[in-house]
């Protein structure tokens, strides 16, 4: 297993000077915030080699309670990319990657289906079926949130294809996941999103000009991306957040829902950054409990939904709810 998992590291894993905003070419200038944002793509490689190498759970556990409380859900994004090649290229479904999110990755599921995502952008359509574990619908947010494979994928085409995904625009063909390929499109421009945070190096006006770029009908899903990865990455104070808000326009209430569902995330796997806090202040009008709060009551089982996704049906409510409050600042 060792010297399987290590070949499929470097066949599969980028090495941290490509992961690097200079190592991608973006166009940023290199600063505190930025660092802290590279902080991100290093950690999920490195829970990737962890998964791959970890000999079991118990030791991929332990590897993972190193990393800082901060990232710790990042390094966990990279741990399940790894599971899931691995079921995907073995021959039963889903055990790696179900027994890591029924355990220990359980606090940082959000960021975990981000993770099955990232694998998807590794491996062949015909294995995508094999990557998402069956997990029990036990209020655990399967599996309406699911579909933030998909918006992981998205991010993956973005940070590592730019030119064709960022700058051309292309779009992915749909893909029936959960059953709706007509959705998948709109996941996939949702992961974008957060992705054009991290190309444009958390800069407010430079995010907002990549999003304008774009056909106006994607603007929605990509603002409520950027809110997103602003709310959970940070990297600007609250002149920035303000300034991206007041960017975002008449698309304020999808940035603001974005910014909810990082809270919520966030607050899930037990430890909220400051940077966290300010960002739902500025985006959203609203403080963690009350983002949380607001989160919690609009959710909607799978069983509740009818012609959208229960996930997008969540996402209407959040930012419907977050739509009528004023602006200030």
């Amino acid at each position: 297993m060792p010297v399987i998992g290590s070949l499929r590291r470097l066949v599969l894993a980028p090495s941290l000077e490509k992961v690097s905003f200079a190592g991608r070419g973006f166009p940023v200038t290199p600063s505190d915030a930025t660092e802290r944002l590279e902080a991100v793509p290093r950690a999920v490689v490195c829970g990737f080699e962890w998964g791959i190498d970890a000999r079991s759970q118990w030791e991929l556990e332990r590897r993972l309670a190193l990393v800082d409380a901060e990232q710790r859900g990042f390094a966990y994004e990279g741990a399940t990319m790894a599971c899931s090649v691995l079921d995907a290229m073995g021959p039963r479904r889903g055990n790696r990657t179900r027994e890591l999110l029924l355990g220990p990755g359980r606090p940082h599921i959000f960021l975990a289906y981000i993770g099955i995502g990232f694998a998807m952008a590794r491996l062949p359509r015909v294995l995508w079926r094999k990557v998402a574990p069956d997990l029990p619908a036990d209020g655990g947010y399967y599996p309406e949130m699911s579909w933030l494979a998909v918006d992981g994928y998205g991010f993956d085409l973005a940070y590592f294809r730019t030119r064709r995904w960022v700058d051309r625009q292309e779009r992915p063909a749909p893909y029936p996941w959960e059953g709706d390929a007509d959705y998948f499109p709109r996941a996939v421009d949702q992961g974008i999103g957060r992705a054009l945070w991290f190309v444009h190096g958390g800069n407010p006006g430079d995010v907002a000009a990549a999003v304008r770029a774009f056909a106006p009908g994607r603007h929605a899903d990509l603002w409520s991306g950027v809110g997103l990865a602003a709310t959970f990455a940070g990297a600007t104070g609250a002149a920035g957040f303000d300034a991206l808000r007041r960017e975002a326009g008449d698309h304020w209430p999808e940035l603001a829902q974005g910014s909810v569902f990082a809270v919520k995330a966030r607050h899930y796997s037990g430890f909220v950054p400051e940077h966290t806090a300010v960002a739902a202040e500025r985006l959203a009008g609203l403080a963690v409990e009350r983002a949380v709060h607001l989160a919690d009551s609009t959710a909607v089982p799978a069983s509740a939904a009818g012609t959208a996704p229960a996930y997008e049906l969540w996402r209407r409510k959040v930012r419907d709810a977050v739509g009528t409050a004023p602006v200030t600042g």
